[in-house]
């Protein structure tokens, strides 16, 4: 058993103690130990109210010098396979933390609470309590022992004023003091981005690698359907994480930048069976109701999905202290609402790995794509970390995942730097026709997407926008047929490896992951991570 801390708590009555150690316990899964469990055990006859626990604490100081509460906890960790922090609550006299320190040294942190009596009286007034109060506050300081607690102050580690901080605040102070916060901002966060206009098939590269993470992210809203390959048929993620299939034991977070139609993430969670211990719903996202769709429907001239992700937007920025619903009020989706910078912190705590997987792609950037044919919001990584709620220093790697042949959505999407039609690809590719057609319709819109040459200046300026440490190429068959057959690097056609080694001269960054065709065995994987 390794026990990193033994947080020992002090503080009059009402000043705080047990709202803080059940915080770190919920928290951190600290261990609990209750002094006034301890006494219970030891005088099981003793009635559960204020005055008699007081005397019957008092009796077992006098007996045992202090050390039937270091001798309490010593019971309760040989009944607990627990590893990690310990939280005492609480001790009320100087010999039990002397006791506390002699068994157990410089594990031991003593936390001393504090506040003005005029305050612990108003709580007092509040309490509810498992056992009988006594009538004010005024009666419980008769007590001698509880009337000199304040004193334990002056031999605590740490002092904490509650009547000068809210119940989070002292949570986070005693964090702190406690080291429970690092204070280097380990790199465990790797984000996914498209380097083109969407649909590069990123969703089967995030499939692929999401075992590795404990943690998956989806950013953005239902206009981008990130496709699997799956039998029967292939799952089409449209809020729900695309590794969620092939990491069942990872946490799904959906962060306060995503924008969710309800309907169909209720559908989703249905369909894959997502229960609520793996799924986290920021309060803040944003909800879309039927006249965002509406107002969408009338937005052909950019193409718009009309999932109505981008009136929602507007709406939330116009409308604040209007009639603009969050995730945190819609009752459906209650059981899944947490801060996900809370789940996030904890990964981080447990040196946890976290895969944010960007939708839609770096051209069609509401800043940086060739407006006004761009989407409702920037596409790019920084753009990512901000909706998730990741700071950049948490950023290990950057995934810029681009197709050989770049895609819009039809109609009048926008411009692409050169045209290229579906003929023309079935003569080089050697694919069918049909199938290539039957590939390219949109996920979301089911309209039949324009294909276009490979952009080199895109990608140039995607690198420069995103910084990426790999790239992931996609449909390599399309440069060859024959390459559906390539299970290693060397396999490919001679022309694929050429267009692979310019596209690492242009951006920068190392192919290490190609897509060969949309099948269970894919990826040919050159990572070095």
């Amino acid at each position: 058993m390794d026990i990193t801390k033994i947080v020992v708590l002090s503080g009059q009555v009402s000043v705080g103690k047990s709202t803080l150690a059940h915080k770190l316990v919920s928290r951190f899964s600290a261990l609990h130990c209750s002094t006034g469990d301890i006494i219970t055990t030891l005088k099981p006859d003793v009635p559960r109210e204020r005055k008699a626990m007081q005397e019957a604490g008092e009796a077992l100081d006098r007996a045992k010098k202090g050390e039937w509460v270091a001798q309490g906890l010593r019971q309760l960790l040989e009944q607990n396979d627990h590893n990690g922090l310990v939280v005492v609550d609480s001790i009320r006299v100087k010999e039990q933390i002397h006791a506390l320190r002699k068994y157990y040294g410089t594990k031991v942190v003593h936390i001393h609470l504090s506040a003005d009596e005029t305050v612990l009286s108003s709580r007092y007034k509040k309490r509810k309590q498992k056992i009988a109060e006594l009538k004010s506050f005024s009666a419980v300081l008769k007590n001698e022992t509880e009337r000199n607690i304040y004193k334990l102050e002056t031999i605590a580690d740490a002092v904490v004023k509650t009547d000068r901080s809210c119940e989070e605040d002292v949570f986070v102070r005693t964090a702190a003091h406690l080291g429970l916060y690092p204070l280097t901002a380990r790199a465990l966060v790797d984000v996914m981005v498209g380097g083109q206009y969407g649909s590069e098939g990123k969703g089967n590269i995030a499939n692929y690698i999401a075992p590795e993470y404990d943690v998956l992210v989806r950013t953005g809203g239902p206009n981008a359907g990130h496709k699997v390959f799956h039998k029967p048929t292939p799952l089409t993620f449209r809020h729900i994480p695309s590794g969620a299939s092939n990491a069942p034991n990872a946490k799904l977070i959906l962060g306060p930048g995503a924008v969710i139609d309800v309907k169909i993430l209720l559908e989703e969670i249905a369909d894959n069976g997502i229960t609520v211990d793996h799924l986290f719903i920021d309060p803040q996202a944003t909800i879309i109701d039927a006249k965002d769709i509406g107002k969408e429907q009338k937005l052909e001239r950019i193409a718009s999905t009309q999932k109505g992700v981008g009136a929602a937007i507007a709406r939330r920025i116009l409308e604040r202290g209007g009639n603009v619903q969050l995730a945190k009020d819609i009752s459906e989706l209650k059981p899944f609402i947490t801060k996900s910078c809370d789940v996030l912190e904890d990964a981080y705590f447990n040196s946890q790995r976290v895969l944010i997987e960007g939708t839609q792609g770096t051209g069609l950037s509401l800043f940086h794509g060739k407006y006004p044919s761009v989407t409702s919001r920037d596409t790019t990584v920084s753009a990512f970390l901000a909706e998730a709620g990741v700071s950049p220093k948490r950023v290990r790697k950057v995934i810029l995942v681009v197709r050989t042949y770049p895609i819009r959505v039809g109609g009048n999407s926008g411009p692409m730097s050169k045209k290229l039609s579906y003929a023309e690809l079935h003569r080089r590719s050697k694919i069918p026709l049909y199938d290539l057609k039957e590939t390219e319709k949109a996920t979301v819109s089911k309209t039949q997407r324009r294909l276009g040459e490979f952009d080199w200046v895109q990608l140039r300026e995607s690198s420069i926008l995103n910084s990426p440490t790999d790239i992931a190429l996609t449909f390599a068959d399309y440069l060859g047929i024959e390459n559906r057959d390539a299970r290693r690097f060397e396999q490919l056609t001679p022309d694929t490896i050429n267009f692979i080694v310019e596209i690492e001269r242009v951006s920068g960054a190392p192919v290490s992951l190609i897509s060969t065709r949309f099948h269970y065995r894919n990826i040919i994987d050159r990572r070095a991570w």
